[in-house]
């Protein structure tokens, strides 16, 4: 697990994520052209519950449609 500060619309947080989420995660925002602040910011406008398991699904979900 590994905690890291993002700016989220503005704001900085604090998002928890295992090594393997971090990984994909940079791997999508450099796929997309963005950086992951920018994608972090993406997630966070649709979630509904807390920021770290919105990632986590999405994540899991652009692997699924093999987008990583």
């Amino acid at each position: 697990m590994a905690k890291r500060s993002v700016l989220v619309a503005g704001h900085h947080t604090s998002l928890t994520l295992e090594d393997a989420f971090w990984n994909a995660l940079k791997d999508i925002a450099r796929d997309r052209g963005l950086s992951v602040n920018a994608l972090v910011t993406e997630i966070d406008a649709g979630r509904s519950g807390n920021l770290s398991s919105a990632v986590r699904v999405f994540v899991l979900a652009e692997v699924r449609k093999g987008a990583v």
